[in-house]
């Protein structure tokens, strides 16, 4: 018997998020079917199956994790044959048998903000100030969160043409706490809010619904633990690669389809 703790990439688009559920397709589910089928466990519970975290519908990943119990040797390829080409295993790692994936020393987060030239991102990195450190995130998550107290260890803005990049580094987050967080920052950069607004946010006494950025732009980036590392496979890394880079082509080509089609309606419609 071992136990061994695997990280998990996927695209989200096509699935209803992370965490199993009945009759719809989820990430935990399509690698739970795939474990059964090539006989790694038997049981989510007779293995111990854990994961790290559960991201929502729509959100991607490049670095989940879940662990489980096997009597039989895990190889990644095998694994993956028997998974959807967006979900892969990338790498793995031995763990003790009391290892629990939930318990991470930080998470990393990569929001994508694409197209959005016009935002103000001296402001928006004014605001992000005020977010890092150990705070009061209830307003950035739902009211009846038991402890909303989290520690923000690092978010960085950057620039890619007219792509905006924000990473968020932390130990845990609440329930959509990082797409509620962007869609602050996101205020700020519009001119919508000042930034000294986010101490108000980080108020408890201060209700606010802030509603959370799309799922779509949010990526899973690393889940790391204290003294674990990863040994990656090329292979299965290569293959996801190729996923994605179809992806990307059928994306963009369907954009591109649907700019004409808008486009011509519009030239139709100011006729």
């Amino acid at each position: 018997m071992r136990k061994v703790a695997l990280k998990i990439a996927y695209i989200g688009s096509n699935f209803s998020g992370f965490q199993r559920q009945a009759d719809v397709p989820t990430v935990e589910g399509e690698i739970i079917k795939a474990l059964q089928e090539i006989e790694l466990i038997e049981t989510p519970d007779d293995s111990g199956f854990s994961i790290a975290g559960r991201t929502d519908k729509g959100v991607h990943a490049l670095g989940n994790v879940v662990a489980f119990r096997s009597e039989n040797e895990i190889r990644i390829n095998q694994i993956n044959k028997a998974l959807p080409s967006e979900v892969q295993v990338i790498a793995k790692a031995p763990v003790h048998f009391g290892f629990r994936p939930r318990y991470a020393l930080r998470r990393y987060y990569r929001y994508i903000l694409a197209d959005f030239e016009g935002l103000d991102i001296a402001k928006m990195q004014i605001a992000s100030e005020y977010m890092v450190g150990t705070h009061n995130f209830i307003n950035f998550s739902k009211r009846s969160e038991r402890n909303p107290i989290r520690t923000v260890e690092v978010i960085n803005i950057s620039k890619n043409g007219k792509t905006i990049i924000i990473d968020v580094v932390g130990q845990s987050f609440l329930w959509k706490m990082v797409r509620k967080m962007i869609m602050a920052l996101y205020q700020c950069g519009k001119g919508e809010i000042n930034p000294k607004m986010i101490l108000n946010y980080l108020n408890p006494d201060f209700s606010h619904g802030l509603k959370p950025m799309p799922a779509s732009g949010l990526i899973l980036m690393d889940v790391e633990y204290k003294n674990l590392k990863f040994l990656y496979d090329k292979y299965a890394v290569d293959l996801f690669i190729s996923t994605l880079k179809e992806e990307f082509e059928e994306t963009f080509n369907k954009a591109k389809v649907e700019q004409s089609m808008l486009q011509t309606m519009i030239e139709l419609r100011d006729k």
